[in-house]
């Protein structure tokens, strides 16, 4: 069956038609492990996620590779401010290294409670700088770099078209208003390519232009082109890439080999938060173990991203998580239902369902219009374990792990709303470093016959 991607180098959907036969090759650009991710960033995550499993439900095998950035991603679009690695390590007063490691094994952590497959390859920036410094002697004798006093600079007045994914015209533009203006630069939108480190700067490399480390942009066209060659098939980020990141990984390529390197560039939309942006001045910013202190599971989360498509703004509120959490259950609960059940469904019902099914989701991936089909076979009067089995296959693209669901249902209780409301305040005291109020919202819920464990990933409420 067909599938259909929308593709943001064309702006608009496409027949998927890899380079090699029955291969997929993805490019993911993966988290700058400064911080914890937060559930924004796992939208693109769990996006990332459905590609995969459509194009393996569809028979293609996977050579995906994401990267893990521990250097070179500074604070400003503009090739300004500090390193966020060096800055995380300084505030925590750590090795950058440390800093590094520490927020890997948590992503990888949320990545595993969401069920999100991972890529074949998953390379850190840093075990990979030879690559980048030979990208950019490239990029310098192919004639689009230039040095300066701070750096390697890509010279974007050689290309043929720059921008070429977001289209804007950046030549009447105040330059003052996105890029720093620096009297060295041949042209206001030039780039940072390699940085030259001061003296106190904690990661640096020998290179040819002397102690140095790579700029953002260079890393994933270095480690992409490494692992996958000079052309591969889709290349996968958060919208937020797209007018720089991206942008600048496409000119790069084609100032070291002459084209851009993937025929697909792929994006998900901004998750919002009660219709605005995330902030921390506004505190709320949540991770997964935000929203499992106040009862929703990480897959719970993961079926709320599914109601609308990954290219549409999605508007994250706690009712409509806790919303997501109950439709789990009852997704489970339908799902052993079927399991258990000895109706007779017709093959031909089934095929009608996985048609329509295989249909959305090749769809470039339209899983509010797939989910709609699961929903319409929990709601199938007969209960078969041929539904069951359905199910089951559905879940692959899905992955809300349903053969586990009575492992789930075992630890699920009906929690009052007065108490998800003072766990929701206990959390945020916590957050506030308000432990005295914290510690009596904890017994007050003892007092109403529940008991919260503190545990790893997140708030547990258990009645008494």
């Amino acid at each position: 069956m067909q599938i259909k991607l929308y593709n943001t180098l064309t702006h608009e959907k496409e027949e998927f038609i890899p380079i090699k036969k029955e291969e997929a090759n993805i490019y993911s650009c993966g988290p700058t492990v400064y911080s914890y991710a937060h559930i924004g960033n796992f939208r693109t995550y769990i996006f990332m996620d459905n590609l995969r499993r459509i194009l393996k439900y569809n028979g293609y095998k996977l050579n995906h590779v994401m990267n893990i950035t521990d250097v070179g991603h500074l604070t400003s679009d503009a090739d300004t401010g500090e390193d966020k690695m060096e800055k995380a390590a300084k505030k925590e007063g750590k090795d950058p290294y440390e800093i590094a490691k520490f927020y890997t094994e948590a992503f990888m952590k949320d990545i595993e409670d969401l069920n999100i497959d991972k890529p074949k390859v998953i390379t850190k920036a840093t075990d990979n700088i030879n690559e980048m410094i030979e990208m950019v002697q490239e990029i310098i004798d192919n004639g689009y770099g230039y040095e300066t006093s701070k750096g390697i600079y890509f010279d974007v007045s050689k290309l043929d078209k720059y921008p070429v994914l977001s289209n804007n015209d950046v030549s009447g533009e105040d330059h003052g208003a996105r890029i720093e203006v620096d009297e060295e630069k041949r042209n206001p939108y030039d780039f940072a390519l390699w940085i030259k480190a001061p003296e106190n700067h904690l990661m640096k490399w020998d290179s040819p232009w002397g102690k140095s480390y790579p700029g953002w942009h260079i890393e994933c066209s270095a480690m992409g082109r490494k692992f996958l060659g000079e052309n591969f098939d889709i290349h996968t980020g958060g919208v937020d890439h797209i007018p720089i990141h991206h942008e600048n990984e496409i000119a790069q390529c084609k100032g070291a080999f002459g084209h851009n390197p993937a025929t697909f560039w792929m994006h998900c939309e901004f998750l919002l938060i009660d219709g605005g942006k995330m902030s921390k001045s506004l505190g709320n910013i949540y991770r997964l173990s935000d929203l499992q202190e106040k009862g929703i599971e990480p897959l719970a989360y993961k079926l709320f991203c599914y109601n609308s498509h990954y290219r549409n703004k999605l508007n994250f509120t706690f009712e409509g998580a806790l919303s997501s959490q109950k439709a789990l259950t009852r997704l489970r609960e339908g799902y052993i239902k079927n399991l258990e059940g000895n109706d007779e469904v017709s093959d031909q019902k089934i095929k009608e369902y996985e048609t329509r099914f295989h249909e959305a989701i090749n769809d470039d991936l339209n899983m509010p219009l797939a989910m709609g089909i699961v929903w319409e076979v929990i709601r199938n009067e007969s209960k078969s374990k041929k539904l069951a089995n359905l199910l089951e296959k559905f879940d692959e693209v899905m992955g809300l792990d349903l053969k586990n669901a009575k492992n789930y249902l075992k630890n699920d209780i009906e929690v009052p709303q007065e108490i998800l409301e003072m766990v929701e305040n206990r959390a945020k005291a916590k957050m506030e470093k308000k432990y005295e109020l914290a510690d009596k919202l904890r017994d007050e819920i003892k007092e109403k016959g529940y008991i919260i464990k503190d545990t790893a990933d997140g708030a547990k409420i258990e009645k008494i």
